[in-house]
């Protein structure tokens, strides 16, 4: 490709019009010195331009390359590289190369839609092990990282990649079905009036240690209430000690899904990080390893002033959202601002401060349907 470029910059427009031949007759020393070349390795390329039908050899008697164009300039007379093979062949070329743009842009937007199903895997995985929901995260774990080997490492056709997106499509809606029925369960819970005995039957249900048969895989780090019996932690967990059975039963039920609805509505920082590429680049160079939000809200502070953010929005923000939810809202605004989305950031922050203080601020909703909407 280098040496058909460089013998075709030897060329005048005139030389490709109707009826004339594009015959280049520059020396090999030029050319070694356009190109790089060796000259084994000038001739080696000259061959195989010929061979496959780009260029022609048109040889003087004397075995010289020369030429002359008239006052036009246009060849009167010339020996050399002959290009009119590319010039015959330029529709060929033309239809070739339109189907290899249709292929780069597929594969491009099959490599987007991928993007964006991993990342609503692994957000709603990470949301259901955090949130201690119960389902075969584990298993959805493995067969994602599965997936995630399978990825190409170079180009690959388009068939490729859409038998992979298909994949990973399939286990999308698998951890999306299993991510909402372990949902309605807990909304179940939280919303069907039961008598005492049926509460402590579903306590025990409940009970995150309990040893399971179904092929259901459960992470928490939360402390059985009802098999604890130190006093020490019956304290902790808001449990009276002389409070009767029933009456714990309430408290520790009541308690758990207080726990619960916490957890599920509870801000989730990997999602913010997959739904904010632009601010976790610039988040990651100013401030390195973000390993938890007081990271996220430190380099937070750093990145306000660059988007026109002032310190005083930034401190209200802060004061009437609480640090944790504001960092997340800055995420988002720093995110729209950066694709074009957002003209005005301080205002924008300024309309979600007061959207939060209504209780109409669903940040939670913002960056899932972020992640969803960036499919192509």
């Amino acid at each position: 490709m280098m040496l058909l470029d460089t013998l075709g910059a030897f060329t005048q427009a005139q030389d490709w019009a109707e009826g004339q031949r594009p015959i280049v007759w520059a020396s090999n020393a030029y050319l070694m010195e356009q190109t790089g070349f060796s000259l084994s390795a000038l001739k080696r390329h000259a061959r195989r331009l010929a061979e496959i039908g780009v260029i022609s050899f048109q040889d003087s008697p004397n075995g010289k390359r020369w030429g002359r164009r008239d006052a036009d300039g246009r060849i009167i007379e010339a020996y050399g590289f002959d290009l009119s093979p590319l010039s015959a062949r330029v529709e060929e070329f033309e239809q070739l190369h339109a189907e290899l743009q249709a292929e780069r842009e597929l594969c491009q937007r099959l490599k987007r839609q991928i993007t964006v199903a991993r990342r609503m895997i692994r957000a709603r995985i990470e949301a259901a092990i955090s949130s201690a929901l119960r389902g075969p995260w584990s298993q959805f774990t493995g067969l994602f990282e599965e997936l995630l080997d399978r990825l190409p490492r170079r180009h690959e056709a388009s068939e490729q990649l859409a038998r992979l997106l298909t994949w990973f499509k399939e286990l999308q809606e698998g951890v999306e079905a299993a991510y909402l029925k372990a949902t309605e369960v807990i909304q179940t819970v939280e919303n069907t009036p039961e008598t005492k005995e049926q509460v402590s039957g579903k306590t025990q249900e409940m009970n995150p240690r309990e040893v399971i048969s179904e092929p259901h895989i459960l992470i928490t780090n939360q402390l059985n209430p009802v098999t604890s019996n130190s006093s020490e932690k019956e304290e902790a967990a808001g449990v009276v000690p002389n409070a009767e059975p029933e009456e714990r039963v309430d408290r520790e039920l009541e308690d758990w899904v207080a726990e619960v609805r916490k957890k599920r509505t509870a801000l989730d920082l990997p999602t913010i990080m997959q739904a904010c590429p632009e601010f976790v680049s610039w988040a990651r160079n100013m401030g390195g390893f973000l390993k938890d939000w007081g990271d996220l809200h430190r380099v937070a502070g750093q990145l306000r002033p660059m988007i026109g953010i002032s310190e005083h929005a930034w401190n209200v923000a802060q004061d009437r959202m609480g640090t944790q939810v504001a960092t997340a809202a800055f995420a988002l605004v720093f995110e729209k601002h950066s694709t074009g989305e957002v003209a005005s950031p301080g205002g924008y922050l300024r309309g979600m401060v007061e959207k939060a203080g209504a209780g109409e601020l669903h940040l939670e909703r913002s960056f899932y349907g972020r992640l969803n909407g960036q499919a192509a």
